[in-house]
């Protein structure tokens, strides 16, 4: 088991065993993706990019304190952009 004083970033260090609940449906859409083996690497990726969305998330939250809310026809603008689709300049999210 690792030393509880070390710091790791998300993905990196040794491996520890858990338990996890999960709803028996989520279970067996996990299982019929990855199969029984693959069930620990599919959540260990799924929990990274939850990581990586929490920090996005947390540093948009900061920007917008620090200079104020996006302006939406901007960001439709850059999504269209972006995707490749006209923007309907109404700040709206598709």
């Amino acid at each position: 088991m690792a030393d509880d004083d070390t710091d790791f970033f998300p993905g990196d260090g040794p491996t520890s065993g858990i338990s996890v609940s999960l709803t028996a449906g989520t279970l067996q859409a996990i299982r019929e993706r990855v199969g029984k083996r693959g069930v620990s690497a599919y959540l260990e990726k799924a929990a990274q990019r939850q990581i990586e969305r929490d920090n996005l998330d947390e540093l948009i939250a900061d920007f917008d304190e620090a200079n104020g809310p996006a302006d939406p026809e901007a960001v439709a603008a850059k999504r269209a952009k972006l995707t490749g689709t006209a923007s309907s300049g109404t700040g709206a999210a598709p």
